[in-house]
């Protein structure tokens, strides 16, 4: 069964190895988002290779084509996507945020319109944790209610209550299933907390989750709206809320900043589209800021994205290339920056790692941040959640 060991601890960060059926995991993590299957634009060699060891699939996703049967009878998940390490899915609940135009929500489940073709589709928990069952995931995600950041009380508090009931149902379902895919191999459920910025309704949903035992515990409903300074609130209270034991994961953040307030409050693990999403519109990450490599300035730049870094698109192309690929609608373009961003959230991380073991990181936080965001204008107070493009 999946297990994390902590090995090193800094204030509330902790450093850890992460057990799983498909491989260890060295925590915190950040985990590339692969919404239908595939890391959008990459191979497989190509996400590994830029430094990742867990990725993302989708069950709304997945769900509608081809099928979470069809992906079993290709052999799951893994075989499907050609990934041999360790797989999350998400369990649809975000898209009951992001789709709510299109969605039915009862305490029963939710009942979807097909953004593909209008059908109607029904997601329960049990058909949650059935659908994930079949898409052999390692690790699985409850059914859960998110509600936008700027959600009421009496909103927050129901979606606290029904995600609380629906996570029991999860667990009902997972067990039934003997907690293993149709593949054979052990699986994973996490809980959701849920509550807003409301900390005494994350308190609440902690607790209730507790209860169950899980695996692993997550955090939903933030980054959705709620701004950088209400994250970091909520977030405070995470160290005693879930268990020392278990690994805690922060659903849909990818702003650096946001993952280095996280993993300073105790959190292990991570994901956004942020990396592929960005560079797919030419915005590369690097430790002194952010590139956005479609500007006129880049046209002669002979230098790489950036010069310290090794990955293949720093090893052989320069800046000025890069936008000629894009200016050109060459693939070539976000391919190339799409992989250099993998690159840097995976040293990114891995730094954070080191930083941890060696007792540094309250130290070398806030220099990191002064100089990834000392030139951003759109990075003021709060933005860094509300524009991250992120998943949940």
């Amino acid at each position: 069964m999946l297990q994390l060991n902590i090995t090193h601890r800094a204030g509330k960060a902790r450093r850890g190895l992460l057990t799983t059926p498909h491989g260890d995991v060295e925590t915190p993590v950040f985990m590339p988002v692969g919404t239908a299957g595939t890391v959008k634009g990459l191979t497989p060699d190509q996400v590994r290779d830029a430094g990742a060891k867990m990725i993302l699939g989708n069950t709304y996703h997945l769900m509608l084509r081809p099928g979470a049967e069809a992906v079993a009878a290709l052999g799951g998940l893994h075989k499907l996507t050609a990934w041999d390490g360790p797989i999350l899915t998400d369990s649809g609940g975000y898209q009951v945020f992001s789709l709510a135009h299109r969605r039915k929500l009862t305490d029963d489940g939710v009942r979807f319109q097909s953004h593909i073709d209008g059908s109607t589709v029904d997601l329960t928990p049990a058909r949650c944790v059935e659908i994930q069952h079949f898409l052999g995931a390692d690790v699985i995600m409850q059914l859960d209610e998110c509600p936008p950041g700027d959600a009421d009380r009496t909103v927050v508090l129901k979606a606290v209550e029904r995600s609380a009931a629906w996570a029991h149902r999860c667990r009902d379902a997972w067990d039934a299933r003997d907690r293993k895919t149709a593949q054979g191999n052990d699986q994973a459920l996490f809980g959701i907390q849920q509550g807003g910025v409301f900390r005494d309704l994350r308190a609440q949903s902690a607790r209730r989750l507790v209860e169950l035992d899980l695996p692993g515990y997550a955090i939903g409903g933030l980054s959705v709206g709620e701004g950088h300074d209400a994250m970091c609130d909520v977030l405070e209270d995470i160290d005693h809320l879930l268990p020392a034991d278990r690994p805690r994961y922060l659903m849909g953040v990818g702003e650096p900043r946001d993952i280095l307030a996280a993993v300073l409050r105790g959190v292990d693990m991570f994901d956004c589209v942020l990396p592929t999403r960005n560079g797919r519109n030419a915005q590369a990450f690097t430790w002194t800021g952010r590139l956005r490599l479609r500007n006129a300035t880049h046209t002669l730049e002979k230098s790489p994205i950036d010069p310290n870094c090794s990955c293949y698109a720093c090893r052989n192309f320069s800046r000025g290339a890069i936008r000629h690929f894009f200016q050109a609608d060459e693939m070539l373009g976000p391919i190339l920056v799409s992989l250099h961003n993998l690159h840097f959230f995976a040293d990114f991380t891995a730094a954070i790692r080191e930083a941890i073991s060696d007792n540094t990181l309250a130290q070398k936080a806030p220099a990191w941040v002064e100089a990834m965001y000392a030139d951003d204008a759109s990075q003021e107070s709060g933005a860094g959640s509300q524009s991250s493009g992120s998943p949940r």
